[in-house]
């Protein structure tokens, strides 16, 4: 080697050992250097960094959670400068945050460039959740998934890959968004659904969402409604019932709106519907078993079947009792047996009886009462054409206010009976069909009529008070049941043009009988011929009137008098 050749090299090395003495002299406190392990120690790790002095790292930082150590001599690792020569003469270094800042430049860089990172959902917290992607950040729980999601917690302990949508390094803060990435990947497959859409098409879907009317079923890209009336042919209350979010289900395609991107699905329609062979299952007559599922207010609706209903109308519960509402006879989820009284397959309407299963009281009444037996009841209602008198359980007779009393002075049933007084009637008739108990309280006595012509006889005189004036007469009563007409022109020999000028009601008089019509029931009276001879020919009232009803219709026509 000559002269100059080793004066080169010699330059040269100096040159190479000067920059490497520089370097070691500008390792900096906040540096991320590469070093290697020299020796592990009980406390520390030594680490040469190519500095004048070895560095040194606790030995916590490389300990597992079994106790055992990560690292061993000649490893190549990544550290951070803590500080410069401590009182040992050694370099403060740092494993852990060296790893921190790495990671903290990767997710910037990922930040920067759209790219996705990986994490697991460690917690929960005011807001949303935390996530491990190597430091701690925030995934709000809007950003969570294409849906508002309840429960946050079940989220925990998942690894999935977020989008960073905002980072900032030197406040340490990062958030996150998995939603970002499930809409991405929701239009990728939109579009490959879309395609393959055809209406009667059997698809695979997921439970998205339940509302009150429905549930939404992810098809894949795109969301499809299960609409409640066509999730079964049986009655649904409520989707919950038979769906939860989650699940997998089958689904026909029944309208597809590719412009609006719309989808309306079907479950029923996977199925056979039972309303097409309802009238071979069902007959008018048969008895049949089901359960209460609704109450209104005209009716119960039980099922028969899933996905056939029968109404038993409010009328066909009780042959005897008022149902006022059907609450008061049936419960939801009672099994009762009705018989069938109509089916209407076109109308999908099944009407039910639940009385029809028992024997109808009315027509044991028949046989039981015969027309002109004797029964006694309480009096359970009235009202101005008469009371009703309850005989048995349920079943009322009507008794009429002209079949009250002999006496017509009952204006109003109120003015004689009140509910609960007990009373003796005589059955009058029966109408099964019509549900009608006629009965009479005044045939339990005599007919006073039945000898009117013994107790007063034509040419019998008797006290009287007047009870009603008319303009051509006035009624006078002889007693509590019979009522006689008393003519205006048999009041005084001379004529009467004014019958208030000659008589007042509930004046008392002296009357004769001159005319007796039992059949009628009328009495002809007067009270000119009191004290006139009996001889007297009371047929000669006028134009050979028999009684004071032919002479007034003779008169005034063919009116209807006071009985």
């Amino acid at each position: 080697m000559t002269t100059d050749n080793l004066a080169f090299s010699l330059e040269d090395d100096f040159e190479t050992q000067f920059l490497e003495w520089e370097k070691q002299q500008n390792v900096l406190e906040g540096e991320i250097v590469r070093g290697t392990v020299l020796s592990v120690q009980k406390d520390f790790v030594i680490v040469d960094i190519k500095y004048k002095s070895e560095g040194q790292i606790a030995i916590q930082e490389f300990t597992e959670h079994d106790g055992t150590i990560s690292v061993q001599p000649g490893d190549e690792i990544d550290v951070y400068v803590e500080s410069r020569e401590n009182d040992s003469g050694l370099v403060e270094l740092s494993k852990e945050k060296a790893d921190r800042l790495k990671i903290w430049d990767e997710i910037a860089e990922a930040c920067e460039n759209e790219e996705l990172v990986e994490g697991v959902i460690t917690g929960r917290v005011k807001g949303g959740l935390t996530v491990d992607i190597g430091v701690k950040a925030f995934l709000p729980g809007s950003q969570v998934d294409l849906r508002p999601v309840r429960n946050l917690e079940k989220y925990i302990g998942q690894r999935f890959h977020f989008k960073v949508i905002k980072f900032n390094k030197k406040r340490g803060n990062i958030v996150l968004s998995r939603r970002a990435l499930l809409e991405k990947q929701r239009e990728a497959l939109k579009s490959q659904t879309l395609n393959r859409l055809e209406v009667g098409q059997v698809v695979d879907g997921i439970v998205k969402n339940i509302t009150e009317y429905g549930a939404f079923i992810d098809l894949g890209g795109i969301d499809g409604l299960l609409h409640i009336t066509d999730m079964s042919y049986a009655r649904v209350n409520h989707p919950s019932e038979l769906f939860e979010v989650g699940q997998e289900v089958k689904v026909k395609v029944l309208k597809y709106d590719p412009d609006r991107e719309r989808v309306s699905l079907g479950l029923k329609q996977n199925f056979d519907n039972p309303w097409d062979t309802i009238d071979t299952k069902y007959h008018v007559g048969m008895r049949c078993k089901g359960k209460v599922v609704s109450l209104t207010d005209y009716g119960a609706f039980i099922e028969l079947e899933p996905g056939v209903e029968g109404l038993i109308h409010i009328t066909e519960m009780s042959w005897t009792k008022r149902v006022k509402h059907p609450s008061k006879v049936l419960s939801l989820g009672d099994e009762i047996e009705a018989q069938i009284l109509e089916v209407d397959p076109r109308g999908k309407r099944i009407s039910l009886g639940m009385k029809q299963i028992e024997e109808n009281p009315w027509d044991v009444l028949m046989h039981k009462y015969p027309p002109g037996s004797k029964v006694r009841g309480v009096v359970r209602n009235i009202t101005n054409f008469g009371v009703f008198i309850g005989i048995e359980d349920g079943i009322d007779g009507l008794c009429h206010v002209t079949d009250l009393s002999w006496s017509h002075k009952v204006k109003h049933p109120q003015d004689v009976y009140k509910k609960g007084d007990e009373v003796d009637a005589i059955v009058l008739s029966i109408d099964a069909e019509k549900e009608r108990f006629s009965l009479s309280i005044k045939q339990t006595t005599d007919d006073p009529w039945a000898m009117i012509s013994q107790k007063y006889p034509r040419g019998s005189v008797h006290d009287g008070k007047v009870g009603k004036l008319l303009d051509f007469g006035a009624i006078v009563e002889l007693d509590d049941f019979i009522e006689g007409f008393l003519h205006i022109s048999e009041i005084a020999e001379e004529k009467v043009d004014n019958i208030h000028s000659a008589l007042k009601e509930e004046q008392v008089v002296k009357v004769k009988v001159i005319s007796v019509v039992p059949g009628e029931r009328k009495l002809g009276l007067s009270i000119k011929r009191v004290g006139q001879d009996d001889d007297f020919q009371y047929d000669s009232l006028g134009g050979g009137a028999q009684t004071i009803g032919d002479l007034v219709r003779e008169k005034f026509g063919n009116l209807n008098l006071p009985q």
